[in-house]
């Protein structure tokens, strides 16, 4: 009896306690962000796998012309070991001039692959139009394709893409605010009033009342240091609160693709009964030879016999979501009669029509 009692009190206990998270998990600073960039490039050295592509015949002559070496006009080179390609990086916020980041090459032409190959220097450009990284370097490609006289060929993962760690220098740093005005605004990474509401009190408990304040679901201002070095001090304590979000609005999200059904812990369903039958569609075919008989004259015929049957499924289908059913029940009365993801997808749009869900249905 005792120990039935002690596990009774341990679910009790469970069943209450709320999941803290820390503020940095749930939203971040304003202006605090990567920024994207992205760039034209060549890549060389390859072995026969590169492009024959106009575009890449033109770069080709315009980074020789660049050298001093003049290729006369309407001559080709017919180098199958380069490739135009695109460079894309995420530049970091509070990068600084000399730090590296990581960058992706891809292939624009038809290059078979970018195996072995070298990426010549390559400005990176933001979305103004400036030139904030410069991009150079060895690829690693994980992916290969090889062919062979025959016409057969293997490829294993995709070799037309490549990545160059640290292949960037970055040459120029992106103003982030950071720095200005006496206030910092935290943005919910997932909107929500409450949550808004909670951080502002878990916010202004922490370091006094008026602090912060909440200016929609989504951004609650805070009052911080001017001083940069006390600011950093002050987001470090900031983001480390732990605050208990509020649960999501109750959603039910249908791959129709994939048949893949993700049902919200909030989600709840009104009385109503369900009945889910199957019928099951039997088709086959045989082939069916007709010989004449000797001496008649006749031809042997093929004549094709179709047989369809359908059977309707016997075993009971039907359960009851009683007022207030959770997502518990709904999954166990689901298990129960055993219905496949297409059947769930079914069932729950029926409840929606019905009025008896109380979720948004999300199809895509």
């Amino acid at each position: 009896m005792t120990r039935k009692l002690i596990l009774t009190a341990l679910l009790l206990i469970s069943a209450t306690t709320a999941w803290a998270e820390r503020i940095k998990d749930l939203a971040f600073v304003t202006g605090v962000r990567p920024n994207m960039l992205v760039g034209y490039g060549l890549v060389v050295g390859l072995n026969g796998s590169g492009d024959k592509t106009p575009f890449a015949e033109q770069s080709l002559k315009s980074m020789l012309n660049k050298f001093g070496i003049h290729i006369p006009p309407g001559l080709k080179t017919n180098s199958k070991n380069i490739a135009a390609v695109a460079v894309h990086a995420e530049l970091p916020a509070f990068a600084k001039p000399g730090q590296k980041i990581d960058v992706t090459v891809s292939s624009l032409g038809n290059a078979k692959s970018l195996r072995g190959g070298t990426l010549l220097m390559t400005p990176l450009k933001g979305i103004d139009g400036n030139v904030y990284a410069i991009a150079q370097g060895n690829l690693v490609v994980s992916g290969l394709d090889a062919s062979g006289a025959d016409g057969s060929r293997i490829t294993v993962n995709v070799p037309s893409v490549g990545r160059i760690p640290d292949g960037a220098l970055v040459e120029r740093a992106v103003p982030t605010g950071f720095e200005r005005g006496n206030t910092i605004t935290l943005n919910l990474r997932t909107p929500d009033f409450t949550t808004a509401t909670r951080l502002m009190n878990a916010i202004n408990k922490q370091f006094g009342e008026g602090t912060a304040r909440a200016l929609d679901a989504d951004s609650v201002q805070v009052q911080a240091p001017r001083i940069p070095s006390q600011r950093v001090s002050f987001i470090s304590m900031l983001e480390n609160i732990e605050v208990d979000p509020d649960d999501g609005p109750a959603k039910v999200i249908v791959n129709s693709r994939t048949g893949t059904v993700v049902i919200s812990k909030s989600v709840r369903v009104m009385p109503a009964a369900v009945t889910h039958g199957g019928l099951t569609v039997k088709i086959s075919e045989n082939n069916v030879v007709s010989q004449p008989n000797p001496f008649a004259g006749g031809n042997t015929q093929v004549t094709p016999s179709s047989a369809v049957n359908v059977e309707e499924a016997g075993d009971k289908r039907m359960f009851k979501f009683g007022p207030g059913t959770t997502l518990d029940q709904i999954v166990q009365a689901v298990n129960k009669v055993g219905v496949a993801p297409s059947d769930l997808v079914a069932i729950l749009e029926a409840l929606k029509q019905a009025g008896a869900l109380q979720a948004e249905l999300m199809i895509i």
